[in-house]
């Protein structure tokens, strides 16, 4: 049970953070300063703030579920991460460099021309949104447990507010560097929480808990059984190929076509440090995923390997909160709680400086049909940031309705967006006959065409047919069929966009 220690030191935390966040800001006297640190921000404080960025509550309590109930194979996925990153460093980043660009839909305004800009903003936008909201609710979870256990009611709606205003407060004064400088501290408490974590499971573990885990399956890394047949490749998440493969082309996307990303990146003194930034992130990530899995795995051992049911819970997401809560001393409860914490301060701190930025340049001064006086920049820049943040309250406190349907949609949404701007960005880089209605056409039905295959195409194991059933459908369950494995999604979404874009640009070559 948590003790008054814990509650002082999240309490302690959230002040602390809004004060530094302050102070490592300073003084904003443009919109160069307040979106890209005037881009003298030091390649190794970018480096983490993007691994921060990418990181959520999702992934602090939902990497430990996934060895707790399988294996190691989630490692696989670095690989493709990094050779994803080497792709973005080669072929995406000179090209944001060569024109000075404040976000990365001004390439493909310069490219193609203001309406595939103004479309690209608008789906990160709502991207953003979405996505964001999911992990800001998912951070009230806990929270909410822990005010329950100390005989508080509060809302989800308070929790999430509390959370979101501490946050708009440092990045809307501070800007880029506060969210970087911010991301640094971050990603030591939770990684920190997460390491102390691990020394206190491995003093309680049994002799030989390594080897009863590599008995049962558990220490597996590389899974090239999976991906022995076409059925393993395309249903299989981690079959090596899969992981691989699709871990790459996703980091592509991700890190090269997303705003929240790309901003950090054009932070940087020049694009040597900013391809040491993004490539030294991939490594920092294969460290936090390995910690964060090895956590799993010495809960199973801790835990005897008992079912999520005989534990008492739900879902595999809840245990990492159990052993929080039940199974640390006090102070180090509440710097792991503060963890979660933080990494959703983190991404939200993030998206709001990246929504802002994306606001003013690729949509605002598009409509007005003239850039912003210099003199009015910061300020309209400050409001889209408080603008934003109340959006972001009032979109995360919709999924507190678990049967609402946009939960489903926060969820996926980034696998059906990511593969069109990733296949209409290699679209303008590859083929120089394009125009811009191939893009926004190609665009536009690759995203309609992902909703389509996400939600209602299944694979069938005896066939090797892909054939479309909507989610629910009796015949699911009964046929055997499985659905499509995540990390193809933004493959065959980039792969369609530019197959498709290249097509229509055969009418006027």
């Amino acid at each position: 049970m948590l003790t008054l220690f814990d509650y002082v030191v999240i309490v302690l935390y959230l002040a602390g953070v809004v004060a530094f966040g302050v102070k490592a800001g300073g003084r904003q006297r443009s919109t160069a300063d307040y979106f890209l640190g005037n881009r003298d921000l030091p390649w190794w404080a970018v480096c983490f703030s993007v691994v921060a960025t990418e990181t959520s509550t999702l992934t602090v309590i939902g990497i430990p579920a996934v060895a707790y109930g399988g294996s190691l194979t989630f490692l696989q996925l670095t690989l493709g991460y990094l050779l994803g990153r080497i792709a973005v460093s080669i072929f995406f980043l000179p090209k944001y460099f060569q024109g000075e660009l404040t976000t990365a839909y001004a390439l493909l305004g310069q490219r193609y021309g203001d309406a595939m800009r103004s479309a690209a903003s608008g789906t990160f936008l709502l991207t953003r949104l979405l996505a964001d909201g999911v992990r800001l609710f998912a951070t009230a979870i806990p929270l909410k447990v822990i005010a329950a256990t100390a005989g508080l009611d509060i809302s989800y709606a308070a929790i999430i507010a509390v959370i979101s205003l501490l946050t708009i407060a440092y990045t809307l004064i501070g800007g880029i560097k506060a969210v970087v400088w911010m991301d640094v501290v971050q990603m030591a408490v939770y990684l920190g929480g997460a390491a102390a974590a691990v020394v206190i499971l491995l003093g309680q573990a049994p002799d030989g808990w390594w080897a009863q885990a590599a008995e049962a399956g558990k220490t597996q890394v590389l899974n090239f059984a999976a991906g022995g047949s076409f059925s393993g490749w395309i249903t299989s998440p981690y079959a090596f190929a899969t992981a691989v493969a699709g871990g790459a082309v996703f980091s592509m996307a991700s890190h090269g076509t997303d705003q929240l990303i790309v901003q950090r990146l054009l932070a940087c003194r020049n694009v040597g440090d900013s391809k040491k930034a993004l490539i030294g992130s991939s490594f920092v990530v294969f460290f936090q995923f390995a910690l964060f899995l090895l956590v799993g795995l010495l809960l199973w051992s801790h835990y005897g390997g008992a079912s999520v049911a005989d534990l008492g819970l739900s879902r595999g997401d809840e245990i990492f909160p159990k052993f929080i809560i039940e199974g640390l001393p006090p102070g180090l409860s509440g710097l792991l709680l503060a963890g979660i914490v933080a990494a959703a301060m983190s991404t939200l701190s993030s998206s709001l400086n990246s929504l802002a930025s994306s606001s003013l340049f690729d949509l605002f001064e598009r409509i007005r049909g003239k850039a912003t006086p210099p003199e009015r920049s910061l300020f309209v820049s400050r409001l889209f940031t408080v603008f934003w943040g109340l959006v972001f309250i009032f979109f995360a406190t919709l999924f507190e309705n678990r049967d609402n349907p946009v939960v489903e949609l926060g969820l996926a949404i980034a696998s059906f967006t990511y593969g069109g701007l990733l296949g209409v960005f290699l679209l303008g880089l590859c083929n120089k006959a394009s125009n811009q209605t191939d893009a926004v056409v190609s665009f536009a039905v690759t995203v309609v065409v992902m909703a389509f295959v996400i939600f209602s195409v299944w694979h069938h194991p005896e066939t090797g047919w892909l054939v479309s059933f909507m989610p629910g459908d009796e015949l699911i369950a009964r046929e055997g069929l499985r659905a499509i494995a995540w990390p193809w999604y933004t493959t065959i979404g980039a792969g369609l966009c530019l197959v498709l874009g290249s097509l229509l640009s055969l009418r006027h070559r």
